[in-house]
């Protein structure tokens, strides 16, 4: 699989995706053993996680900047549903501080790494530097 490379794949290579794939770990890992009295939640919060990697790939996949954006900003927003989870958890005893703090800890840098991406495309957009084609040239 490593070796399996080509444009539309290509959001695999951003630190964004990648640790959008950790912190659906880290919620897979932290909330497995919750009783069954809260699976509900736990299934909540591996899908807001899960929904943080998949709107990243599905954006990059569309080629329209617009579109792109558009499901950044649904990462973004996935991922203060996840955060605002963590804390509700912890509150409640339901997350050890060790797991909340690696949790929360990614879900800061992954949050970083998604406002400063959407603004480095934005600026894209706005200067005409952004190209909607997967060829060199612009047809």
């Amino acid at each position: 699989m490593a070796g399996r490379r080509n444009k539309n794949r290509g959001y695999q290579q951003l630190r964004v995706w990648q640790d959008a794939v950790e912190l659906y770990r880290l919620t897979c890992q932290a909330v497995h053993a919750w009783p069954f009295d809260r699976k509900k939640v736990a299934s909540q919060a591996i899908a807001s996680a899960d929904s943080v990697h998949r709107n990243i790939a599905e954006g990059y996949c569309r080629r329209s900047l617009r579109e792109y954006l558009q499901f950044l900003n649904f990462a973004l927003a996935s991922l203060g549903e996840s955060v605002s989870g963590y804390t509700a958890y912890r509150v409640a005893g339901h997350l050890s501080d060790a797991d909340f703090e690696a949790l929360d800890s990614l879900s800061f840098r992954l949050e970083n790494g998604l406002t400063k991406l959407i603004e480095t495309l934005q600026r894209k957009r706005n200067s005409g530097d952004w190209t909607e084609s997967f060829t060199d040239d612009n047809p």
